[in-house]
């Protein structure tokens, strides 16, 4: 079941996601070469709980930190750890907040250092996907129409489209209804209404599509190892506009990407 949220309730969801997008650009200030993964974990949650939030992900399901942080052919639920991040790593880092009641989630890939032309392409592209994917998440459209825009811009670059992970709805719960698939025919998929707050996250890898779960429970990296992508928005759909909830300008204003 979908539930839709008034104009007040989506309000609530802001004031979360502007606490998210803060905590988001704490983090982006330490990303770089010699830093631990799990001190970039300490970071959000102290500056979420100081501003009145609660890290969404933390003792979800049993999810043991703040951030899901994937390194490299991580694609999503990597756990904060001792790993030292590595001149040419890309780190994405995936964070939610829980603030008055609603979640806010969003999501941003970093590159460390020096990293390959290549890589940086796929990352530019995925970001690009994002904001593809969010002009189609109108009124009056399906979630087939997000999911194609996103797919055949990066498939169109010669990348892939992980089909087991989905964007989603949000609001209450962190995971709502409706699936948001990255993939899917334009006219398909669930009528986008008025109300519908949907978490939009694009996971594209360099190589192939496929994806392998770790035996944590949570780690999903890809089949092949090359890298993956990951950026994520929290939108809110109206008759007569989309809204972006979330933010990555504080992460833009302290990290050069």
């Amino acid at each position: 079941m979908i539930h839709y949220k008034t104009s007040e309730e989506v309000q609530i969801i802001k004031q979360g996601a502007l606490i998210l997008g803060k905590a988001h650009g704490e983090v982006a200030k330490y990303i770089k070469e010699g830093v631990k993964t799990s001190f970039l974990d300490k970071i959000a949650e102290e500056y979420i709980r100081d501003n009145q939030g609660v890290p969404s992900f933390k003792g979800y399901n049993g999810f043991p930190s703040s951030l899901c942080i994937s390194v490299n052919e991580v694609v999503v639920h990597g756990f904060p750890s001792n790993y030292v991040l590595k001149d040419g790593d890309i780190i994405s880092v995936d964070c939610g907040v829980f603030h008055q009641g609603f979640h806010s989630d969003s999501a941003y890939t970093y590159p460390v250092g020096e990293v390959s032309p290549a890589v940086l392409s796929l990352l530019k592209a995925t970001k690009e996907s994002l904001y593809l994917g969010i002009e189609k998440a109108v009124f009056g459209n399906r979630t087939g129409d997000i999911g194609n825009a996103i797919q055949r811009f990066v498939e169109a670059k010669g990348y892939t489209v992980i089909r087991e992970l989905v964007g989603h709805g949000i609001g209450k719960s962190l995971h709502e209804a409706p699936e948001v698939p990255n993939y899917g025919k334009r006219g398909s998929g669930t009528p986008l209404k008025s109300g519908m707050v949907l978490a939009i996250e694009p996971m594209v890898n360099l190589g192939t599509k496929n994806i392998v779960q770790e035996r944590d429970g949570w780690t999903i990296r890809t089949a092949d190892r090359k890298v993956s992508a990951h950026y994520e928005h929290t939108v809110a759909i109206f008759e007569d506009r989309t809204e972006i909830l979330t933010t990555h300008k504080y992460i833009e204003e302290n990290f050069n990407f």
